[in-house]
């Protein structure tokens, strides 16, 4: 069973520092025939209301690894700064065996998620999204979230868990807040994965992820100054940069591709 640690170290911020590889799960993205598509293939359904008005973050998680509630609640806020949806945002949680052992690959945790999906991501006028809390690592240990296709994430609660420091700070939970959060901005498109910002804010080396240290999505927060992560704060939020995307995204002015819909 999965054991909450109270500390964090520096280290635990290699949640940002993959490359496509590795934050974003990118073997086997596909687009045919199970509509699965690529993160960000479903940008506009959350970010606009006229299909669907409506959107459920569907919380799998194997005993002992259900999220902490500080995470969820701060995900379905920053969400609601972000999507359009009059009827309402909601987290509902399962708890599921996922019957994997060893570490996982981004098609792993693609063909569990979709065994353990309650109905389709699009379902009548509710967008649906889905977390990942399995037990066990990624099979490259210092990711620590994955985005594996237009639906779906996952966390990885062990490694972050293991990644205590002697400083407390920052906490175990704070890492699982940012995390989270940046995860399923994947899913919203940033930085650049399916459309192309005019605002010059993704990290050149580190595709799909932001230049700006006050960015949730920033690219690795552990090549800034060390005192940053020990005596500062972890970003959880988007920048200005990346909700000035979302809002081009959301009203058209930016162009956008390999959506699912419309």
């Amino acid at each position: 069973m999965r054991r909450r640690k109270g500390w964090a170290t520096v280290l635990v911020l290699a949640f940002l520092s993959s490359s496509l590889s590795g934050c974003l799960g990118e073997d086997g993205f596909d687009l045919l025939p199970e509509k699965k598509g690529v993160p960000g293939g479903l940008t506009l359904a959350c970010l606009r209301s006229s299909m669907y008005t409506s959107m459920v973050i569907e919380i799998d998680h194997e005993p002992g690894y259900r999220p902490f509630s500080s995470s969820t609640d701060l995900l379905e806020e920053r969400l609601e700064s972000v999507c359009d949806k009059p009827s309402g945002i909601s987290v509902r949680f399962t708890e599921v065996d996922f019957g994997h052992t060893g570490s996982w690959s981004a098609q792993d945790v693609r063909d569990k998620g979709w065994e353990q999906k309650e109905t389709s991501p699009r379902d009548g006028t509710t967008l649906r999204w889905q977390v990942l809390f399995p037990s066990g690592t990624y099979e490259e240990d210092s990711v620590l979230g994955v985005a594996v296709d237009a639906s779906t994430v996952a966390l990885f609660s062990d490694s972050i868990d293991d990644a205590d420091g002697p400083f407390g700070r920052p906490s175990v939970e704070d890492v699982e807040n940012s995390v989270l959060v940046h995860e399923v901005g994947h899913l919203l498109g940033l930085v650049n994965l399916v459309y192309q910002s005019p605002i010059d804010h993704e990290d050149s080396d580190h595709p799909g992820h932001s230049n700006n240290e006050d960015s949730v999505m920033y690219w690795a927060v552990e090549s800034a100054d060390v005192s940053n992560f020990i005596f500062g704060s972890l970003p959880n939020d988007f920048d200005d940069a990346d909700r000035s995307d979302l809002a081009g995204l959301a009203d058209g002015s930016l162009a956008v591709r390999d959506q699912l819909w419309p």
